[in-house]
């Protein structure tokens, strides 16, 4: 099947796709650990996508699931747990031969594959890169500390300078926060309107057909199903005035399919290859 391009993939000089790695080189190594944005890092990703959940003391870490049972040695939810909790789970070794609940020899794992990471962990990774590496963080949603989340995102950002272009005219933000809840990105704006925003979507609502997003919200984020479904809608997006971040594409036909399609980035668990596949490395 052939698919229509939207104007704007003919323009000439229009910029390579950016691909963005899914909780880091997430199919080489375990989802969210140091190991695995390293991998990302070094295999020329040009972001890093990270979810972040808040602890029960305060902490954002770098966890999907409300859980902690799939990907960890241990059990609970990360809002109920402490980062001190969470620093005696390990959180990589079902990636490997065995599995987490096996417990693993602690003396022999390499830490940056089985520790919990922080945001500000992965914030000073991306300060101390020899090259600019964007960051995508996605806020979960509904938690038990709603604006709490955005609150101290937002101060996380301020410290490593993300929120204030300092008056510089060639500033362009190099994080951006995406959710599935509009209210967390009004938050977020409301707090650092120099953030931008990504509305992620696993359905399209009648309300987003037209290519139409929350109000202050630029960028879309598409899952990958969506544009399977009705390929038009990039072009929709894109004549709105929005760019398309599309999840999670991993296969070789759908990366085909968004680059047919135009879009503006991907978000991807294997980064090489698909930087691989789009000419890109």
């Amino acid at each position: 099947m052939t698919y229509a391009r939207p104007a704007q993939d003919a323009r000439p000089g229009r910029p390579a796709i950016s691909v963005i790695a899914h909780r880091g080189a997430s199919e080489d190594a375990p989802e969210h650990t140091l190991a695995a944005y390293r991998k990302a890092i070094e295999d020329g990703a040009d972001a890093l996508e990270c979810d972040v959940r808040l602890t029960a003391d305060g902490h954002l870490v770098c966890v999907h699931d409300r859980r902690v049972n799939r990907t960890s040695n241990g059990r609970g939810s990360v809002s109920a747990l402490e980062l001190a909790d969470l620093a005696m789970l390990d959180f990589g070794s079902w990636k490997g031969d065995g599995y987490a609940n096996e417990a693993p020899d602690r003396q022999h794992e390499d830490p940056e594959r089985t520790s919990v990471l922080t945001l500000e962990r992965l914030l000073e990774l991306v300060a101390d890169a020899d090259r600019r590496v964007e960051l995508a963080i996605e806020t979960k949603h509904p938690t038990r500390w709603a604006g709490q989340v955005e609150e101290r995102l937002v101060e996380l950002l301020a410290r490593f300078g993300h929120t204030n272009p300092a008056m510089r005219t060639d500033w362009t933000p190099s994080v951006r926060v995406m959710s599935f809840s509009a209210r967390s990105l009004h938050r977020v704006r409301a707090a650092a309107p120099e953030v931008p925003g990504v509305y992620l979507m696993q359905f399209l609502t009648p309300r987003h057909r037209d290519g139409r997003l929350p109000p202050g919200v630029g960028i879309a984020g598409p899952g990958i199903r969506i544009l399977r479904s009705h390929p038009d809608y990039v072009a929709k997006a894109h004549r709105a005035g929005h760019c398309v971040h599309v999840w999670t594409v991993n296969d070789t036909a759908d990366v085909e399919l968004c680059q047919e399609l135009g879009v503006d980035a991907v978000i991807t668990n294997r980064p090489k290859q698909v930087r691989i596949q789009l000419g890109l490395g």
